[in-house]
């Protein structure tokens, strides 16, 4: 297969800068072909999240056995998940596939502050954590999901991602069941324009596997999407604003 098909559970963001939006940019940037199961439509923008209505489980559900029966999928990412029934029938079907790397971003809280998933969502990303090959929380998702030993708890990689911290230099780490695997340090680039981050990068590691280029290059080429993009952004909106869109990629594809 030429074209990596990557199915992508999230939900959908109005004002364009994060979840279904930036992943099916990210995913066609990179030379893939994305399918989306929407798990809940926000009125969302540069400023906040308005409102949040979840799709219903058999609906998700329903999205995804369309896109898995008949195009066939070779990586996925889950992003926002609606709700903890919704999270758990993800994994229950998810762990039915034979050897698809699994990419699950711990969406929680919004780039505005605006939160995303309730006490028992949360409660229940423990079952996709099990079934995950990646989870890609920032600082305060892996604090609230247990610390750096969920990786050996739940036998999966775990990318620490650093852009909550303070000072000069991003520091991402990727932590294996086993301990440290690797480390990436780059200047912080100066921007309030980074709405859409965290999906952006989770989209494009899942898009690297699923074109079997391996975790730790799959890894460093969603950095330097995210880099770019972060760099190209258009400065649209009052607030955090979104990404740019590295054009260069879609022609190396």
């Amino acid at each position: 297969m030429s074209v990596p098909r990557i199915l992508i559970i999230a939900g959908s963001d109005s004002g364009g800068g994060a979840g279904i939006q930036a992943d099916v940019k990210t995913v066609t940037m990179l030379g893939g072909h994305a399918m989306t199961a929407i798990t809940a439509i926000t009125a969302q923008n540069t400023l906040g999240v308005q409102g949040v209505h979840p799709i219903p489980t058999d609906m998700v559900l329903a999205q995804m056995e369309s896109c898995i029966s008949d195009i066939g999928v070779d990586a996925v990412k889950i992003g926002m998940i609606g709700s903890a029934q919704t999270a758990a029938a993800v994994a229950d079907r998810l762990a039915q596939l034979e050897g698809v790397p699994i990419v699950f971003d711990p969406v929680m809280v919004a780039t505005s502050g605006s939160m995303l998933a309730d006490a028992e969502t949360i409660a229940a990303f423990e079952k996709l954590m099990r079934i995950a090959t990646l989870v890609t929380p920032n600082i305060p998702e892996l604090a609230a999901l247990g610390g750096e030993g969920i990786a050996a708890r739940f036998g999966v990689h775990v990318l620490a991602k650093g852009g909550h911290g303070a000072g000069p230099m991003l520091v991402d780490r990727l932590i294996g069941p086993h301990g440290p695997v690797a480390d990436w340090e780059d200047d912080r680039i100066d921007t309030m324009h980074t709405h859409g981050t965290g999906c952006t990068l989770a989209t494009g590691v899942a898009t690297g596997l699923g074109e079997g280029l391996g975790l730790l290059l799959s890894i460093e080429r969603a950095r330097a999407y995210v880099r770019e993009a972060l760099m190209l952004a258009p400065g649209l909106g009052s607030g955090h604003g979104p990404m740019g869109m590295p054009t260069t990629w879609l022609v190396d594809a």
